[in-house]
């Protein structure tokens, strides 16, 4: 077993454990692979024992390493700040992108989507906990922005993704809260289907409070270099 697949391993294990512990189908569970600022061949690594899901945060890296990449069958989340300017690179190479956080977003992202593309999967970004250093609507905005964005023709909109504070269990519980509110109002139910939620740090909190999707990047590929950023 090389370096790779033992920590790939190893979250997928700690995964598990935490599903187990609230009584949660391990299955239910997807582990997205953060890989900002690491190379291609650690990527191509990481595929190799069967990681097909990677987050980037950064754009212009991104777009190099699905060029770099662009032989494996890998789905490529986008998990950084959405700007206006960016739209279109993120419609045409990204299956999913989850920092949506204001409808003219959306609605750029769905009018640049290519109509030979399946629609672009979205999750709408929820400043949870209120704070400062993080972007995101506000929970009170996410009934509107959903009956707005589910009108839009080329983006399926899957569910929300929220960074909450590792120490603020009860930002958690509140995403999960808020998640459920939505489900039971959503038009298409059976899209809402994605609570992106917690990362290397906080991985069994956020599984615990209910979270479908864990970003991890640190406890997979090891520490990052932002030098080349």
């Amino acid at each position: 077993m090389n370096e790779s697949e033992q920590s790939r391993q190893h979250v997928l294990t700690q995964i598990e454990q935490a599903c187990l512990r609230v009584q949660r189908e391990p299955t239910s569970v997807q582990l997205l692979a953060v890989s900002k600022t690491h190379p291609s061949q650690a990527l191509r690594e990481m595929y190799a024992v069967g990681q097909r899901c990677f987050g980037e945060n950064y754009l212009q890296e991104a777009l190099t390493k699905i060029d770099e990449l662009q032989d494996l069958d890998i789905e490529w989340h986008f998990i950084g700040h959405v700007q206006r300017n960016k739209t279109k690179h993120l419609a045409e190479k990204f299956a999913w992108v989850h920092g949506v956080d204001r409808l003219m977003i959306a609605e750029r992202l769905s009018s640049q989507r290519l109509s030979s593309q399946q629609p672009l999967n979205i999750c709408i970004q929820v400043n949870i906990d209120g704070q400062d250093s993080k972007d995101g609507c506000q929970p009170a905005e996410v009934i509107e922005l959903v009956q707005q964005m589910s009108q839009l023709p080329n983006v399926r909109l899957r569910g929300l993704m929220v960074i909450p504070a590792p120490e603020n269990k009860a930002a958690f519980a509140d995403a999960k809260t808020l998640f459920e509110q939505v489900k039971s109002q959503h038009a298409q139910p059976q899209d809402w289907d994605t609570l992106s939620m917690g990362m290397s740090a906080d991985l069994e909190t956020a599984i615990a409070a209910g979270s479908t999707m864990v970003r991890v990047g640190t406890a997979l590929f090891g520490a990052r270099d932002y030098s080349n950023i």
